[in-house]
């Protein structure tokens, strides 16, 4: 058993910053498709906000996985 407290605070930007999360369906649809990746891959999302340009996550997950597997893992399914 584990006792942890780490969190990690994401940004990251669409390609060229283009504004792609424009209404609240599309928005919704990444919030989704990010929860997903978090369920599959033991990963709390503690708080997110999706802007048009940009995704703020706050997360946390256990030690044995590395943050590079955890940010490969949401980036890459979302993208």
């Amino acid at each position: 058993r584990y006792v942890y407290n780490l969190h990690f605070h994401l940004i990251w930007c669409t390609k060229y910053r283009n504004k792609t999360f424009t209404n609240e369906k599309l928005s919704n649809e990444m919030e989704d498709i990010l929860q997903r990746v978090a369920d599959d891959n033991e990963i709390v999302i503690e708080k997110m906000e999706v802007m048009p340009d940009h995704v703020h996550m706050l997360i946390s997950f256990p030690p044995r996985k590395s943050a590079v597997d955890v940010i490969k893992a949401l980036k890459g399914r979302s993208a």
